[in-house]
């Protein structure tokens, strides 16, 4: 029993240990287990472990079953319920997944494990107050536990208390910033160095890194220390992408990359360069590219005299817009129209900074605005979407889609001719850049004038893959998708191949 419960914790990084249990050990550990249940077919402990093997095999609806299974024997399992809520959050099920962690924490008040589990919970349907208390409790039974400090961390940043929360960030990760994850498939892995920010400003690059391929160690990169030894790894994927909200994590992660030869995806100093005003600045010279006027300024500086003479002072005019830095999909982000709307503008954003941008205004002949979407990978350009809204303030989740077949004819077009729908003149400014950004991966978001020069809105690693639903409407995006997907996949297996020709070919082979 030793032996099968050795494979269930085989993730835990240490300098000696540098093997994942194949999935042929996860196969004959469930076959033994299997045996052993059927001499023993209510046996909570037999069940509890053919549950997570099989998690680890990656058949989840069968643990899933198997957890069920266990608690006809033994109702406040805390194991099990809380397996079965993650697994059901997992695909989803969120209203399903929040009622086994209730019955969790219910069941086992004060225990930390069920405790962080309720309010991770709570705080994916937004009772973030709620959520503080329950973490708050796990804390006071295990003061050390580290999933309720993470949890408490980014509870309070949602909370507006960012300084209180990297506290608990601290305390959550001092002498453990290296977390490995859980390998399932049945062939070698091949192994990733993750490096993440530990609150807001990631990429969600792990879409891309499926865990039936790559064994995944997650890096808190900003406290990185050069001590600490690293695992084995073939290739470095730096998720960090928000350089405003997450600069000391990327100069952790710059220091980490001159400890390993591993290739990296999205280096840590191409990244740091991409924060809002900065690549503003950088940007605005390209041939055909109009970059926003944008400054980042104190919130003192909004609400003193003169103020409009400073914003005419950095070439701003009516109408502006503000938005608290950090924050993305439109949150805490206005237009101004004029100095009057200024002071409850300012009332409504929480920061002690703010950033203005200049409004560009990418209203068609239809007066709807539009904002397109593209890809940066490897080198080269995909069209990832495009939306269409009557709102000045565009977003794919909030545009006028869904419910118009004309805008969703457009882009199709876009999808699938976007050089003849955007024109050369604006290609060739996406062309410079991308060439200036200097990314593996990255996004493009913006609109066009009449003159068919781009109106950039925002240019940097953040940019999300999200597939499109699964109704028939959106078909017709699912080929650009899979497009930018493979053209993901392909520089990770270009960047591991070259590394790994390097390692074979011999000395008189590379002169």
């Amino acid at each position: 029993m030793k032996a099968i419960e050795s494979i269930l914790a085989p993730n835990k990084f240490t300098p000696k240990r540098q093997t994942t249990p194949s999935y042929r050990d996860f196969c004959e550990a469930l076959n033994t287990v299997d045996r052993r249940l059927a001499a023993q077919p209510e046996s909570v402990q037999l069940l509890f472990l053919r549950g997570n093997l099989l998690e680890l095999a990656d058949r989840k609806p069968e643990a899933l079953d198997t957890y069920r299974t266990l608690l006809q024997f033994d109702p406040v399992h805390r194991g099990a319920l809380i397996n079965i809520g993650n697994l059901l959050s997992a695909s989803g099920k969120n209203a399903e997944a929040h009622e086994a962690f209730s019955r969790a924490v219910a069941s086992s008040p004060g225990d930390p494990m069920c405790e962080v589990s309720y309010a991770n919970s709570l705080r994916k349907r937004g009772e973030l107050e709620k959520a503080r208390q329950h973490f708050q409790i796990a804390l006071k039974t295990d003061p050390d536990y580290w999933q309720a400090h993470l949890g408490m961390s980014s509870v309070l940043c949602d909370l507006n208390r960012a300084e209180d929360g990297y506290a608990h960030r601290r305390a959550a990760f001092r002498g453990r910033c290296i977390v490995p994850l859980t390998y399932r498939g049945k062939q070698p892995p091949i192994t990733v160095l993750e490096l993440t920010a530990i609150g807001p400003g990631n990429t969600r690059f792990k879409n891309f890194l499926s865990d039936n391929i790559f064994k995944r160690y997650l890096v808190a990169a900003e406290f990185y220390d050069p001590g600490t030894p690293l695992p084995p790894h073939q290739i470095v994927v730096n998720s960090i992408g928000d350089a405003d909200v997450a600069a000391s994590a990327l100069l952790g992660a710059e220091t980490l990359v001159g400890h390993t030869a591993a290739p990296v995806v999205n280096q840590p100093a191409a990244v740091l360069a991409t924060g809002r005003c900065q690549i503003a600045r950088r940007l605005s010279g390209l041939p055909g590219v109009t970059a926003a006027i944008t400054v980042t300024v104190p919130r003192e500086l909004l609400l003193a005299p003169g103020t409009l003479d400073t914003l005419l002072g950095y070439g701003f005019r009516f109408p502006l817009l503000l938005r608290a830095p950090g924050f993305h999909q439109g949150q805490h982000f206005l237009r101004v129209e004029n100095m009057d709307e200024l002071p409850a503008a300012l009332e409504t954003l929480p920061g002690n900074e703010l950033t203005v941008m200049q409004y560009l205004d990418a209203r068609g002949r239809d007066g709807k605005s539009r904002k397109y979407r593209v890809m940066t990978i490897d080198g080269n350009l995909y069209p990832l979407h495009l939306a269409i809204s009557q709102h000045w303030k565009i977003h794919y989740f909030s545009a006028e889609m869904a419910d118009s077949p004309a805008h969703r004819a457009e882009e199709r077009e876009f999808l699938e001719n976007m050089s003849g729908v955007l024109g050369s003149r604006a290609v060739r400014a996406l062309q410079a850049i991308q060439k200036e950004l200097g990314l593996d991966y990255g996004g493009i978001d913006f609109g066009l004038n009449e003159a068919g020069d781009v109106l950039l809105f925002e240019a940097n690693a953040t940019m999300a893959v999200i597939p499109p639903a699964e109704e028939a409407r959106w078909d017709y995006r699912r080929p650009a998708t899979a497009r930018v997907c493979e053209a993901v996949h392909a520089m990770l297996r270009r960047k591991i191949q070259r590394v790994r020709e390097e390692m074979t070919c011999r000395p008189s082979e590379c002169s």
